[in-house]
């Protein structure tokens, strides 16, 4: 696994990526949700366009060791939005998935103060959302075929930090 110190975080909009940087991204994401969870739906979609990408890039590592997107307010929902949270098989079980969601939050209070993020999860990582103070609104549905839980996390809840630099 890449050392903290040699991994490149960046956050970009849409028209800053350069087209290889995309489609690594692109890549990542269909690597993580259409073949390992054995999901097929439109990836690629008109969100990407709106969103703020925020990236764990390595040398060693064509795609992304991490990413997410965040959409401003008004975008999906009428907070800020976090989605396509990925951690790519290089980087599982050291954190990296930890410090993406931290970055996400932190950058989103930054641009938007005294707004909170609404997600749509996996209801298999509602506890891992949990641990960032995010909270479940209303009832679990399905979503490409997978159970997911529209959660909140409300304004100023918890400080966070970020790990890695």
């Amino acid at each position: 696994m890449t050392r903290p110190r040699e991994i490149d975080w960046r956050i970009s909009r849409f028209a800053e990526l350069r087209p290889a940087e995309l489609a690594r991204i692109y890549r990542a994401r269909q690597q993580v949700f259409a073949i390992e969870q054995d999901c097929a739906y439109l990836d690629a979609d008109e969100y990407d366009e709106l969103a703020h990408h925020i990236a764990a890039w390595s040398p060693s590592h064509a795609e992304p060791l991490a990413y997410a997107r965040l959409l401003d307010p008004g975008a999906k929902y009428a907070e800020p939005s976090m989605g396509r949270v990925i951690t790519t098989a290089p980087a599982r079980g050291v954190g990296l998935g930890r410090e993406l969601v931290r970055r996400v939050i932190v950058h989103s209070a930054r641009l938007h103060p005294g707004q909170g993020i609404r997600i749509s999860a996996q209801a298999r990582l509602s506890r891992f959302y949990a641990e960032f103070g995010f909270e479940p609104v209303g009832q679990t549905y399905l979503e490409d075929g997978i159970p997911h839980l529209e959660m909140l996390r409300l304004p100023g809840v918890g400080r966070l930090t970020l790990m890695m630099s």
